[in-house]
Formats: structure tokens, sequence, C-alpha cells
């Protein structure tokens, strides 16, 4: 796999896919990047599991936090890691002796170790370096433009803007 370029439509089947993402090193500080994707992806019906051993048993973006991997009592689908490129290895490692095996690793922006994406991959588990799942969910779905961000994503047809959060998601068509 070439983890320089991702095509959308493999962001895109991920995405649609996982249903419970743990966030392994999530931070309880509300002005965190990671504390914004923990709360991005459960308001688009995600279910989240925010993994920091300093904030277990305690909540974080109002759902409670394991202390690790092993820790928590359903099957993941994804983990989502926002720990440093060295610390990603160890994460992944972690991560395989899950049982099941989680379909994807996703490592975030900045975050790359070619030796843990091996790993993973060996195993039959799809990975993502670089890149964060709250932008490529917002990118895919055109959220990110309704900030006058350029998503590559081209549509002429107008968003029905509604009360509250826009839930459009990343394969809901809108209809004229």
């Amino acid at each position: 796999m070439n983890h320089d370029r991702y095509e959308d439509a493999y962001i895109r089947g991920i995405l649609d896919e996982v249903k419970t993402i743990a966030v392994v090193g999530a931070s309880a500080n509300t002005v965190r990047p990671s504390y914004f994707v923990v709360k991005y992806l459960i308001s688009k019906g995600y279910d989240v599991v925010p993994v920091n051993p300093g904030q277990a048993g305690k909540k974080i973006a109002g759902v409670m936090t394991a202390a690790s991997l092993a820790d928590i009592d359903r099957p993941v689908d994804m983990v989502d890691i926002f720990r440093n490129s060295d610390a990603a290895k160890g994460v992944v490692e972690e991560a395989l002796r899950l049982n099941p095996l989680p379909k994807v690793i996703w490592m975030q922006l900045s975050v790359r170790n070619d030796e843990a994406a091996r790993l993973a991959e060996a195993k039959g588990v799809k990975v993502v370096m670089n890149r964060c799942p709250k932008i490529e969910y917002a990118r895919l779905c055109g959220e990110i433009g309704w900030a006058g961000v350029a998503s590559n994503v081209i549509s002429a047809r107008k968003p029905k803007l509604q009360q509250g959060f826009q839930r459009f998601g990343i394969n809901r068509q809108q209809k004229p």
C-alpha cells in the first residue's frame, strides 16, 4: 500500500465501515485536537472510546475513558493513534493482540511509522497514516467547504442548511 496518497474511495470505505473507534492518546483538555476529534466522531454517530491511562474511569467528551485497548469491553473496529510516530509501533502491537483484530489502524496528522504499518497490514488490518478522520470525514461529505476550505469535492448542489450540526454523511446523496 502506498501510504503517501490515499484514494477517496479507500478513506470513504473505512469511515463508512467502522462503527467503534478507540482514540489512543485522547485528551480531556477541551482545546486539544484529540478532544475535538473525539467529540466530532461522536456527533457523527460513531461509538468512540477514549484511551488515556491518566484519565481512565473518567469521561472525555461525555464518554468513559479506558486505560488501554485491552480494557475496552467491546470489539474495536478502528484504532486512531494520537501519539507520536515512535509510540505508534507499541500501540499497533497492543492493537494486534486484541481479539477480534481491529479492521483499521489510523495514525493522526504527522504520525507515520512504516514498520508499524507493515505489522498491521501483515495481519490484514488496513492502515492510514498522517491523516485525521475528522478532517477526512468533513472533506468527503463537503462540510469542510462550508468554512471556505478547498475540499477537492466538486458539486453543483448547494447544501440545505438546517439548525444544529449538519449531518449529510459521507455516503448520503443530497436530493435537489
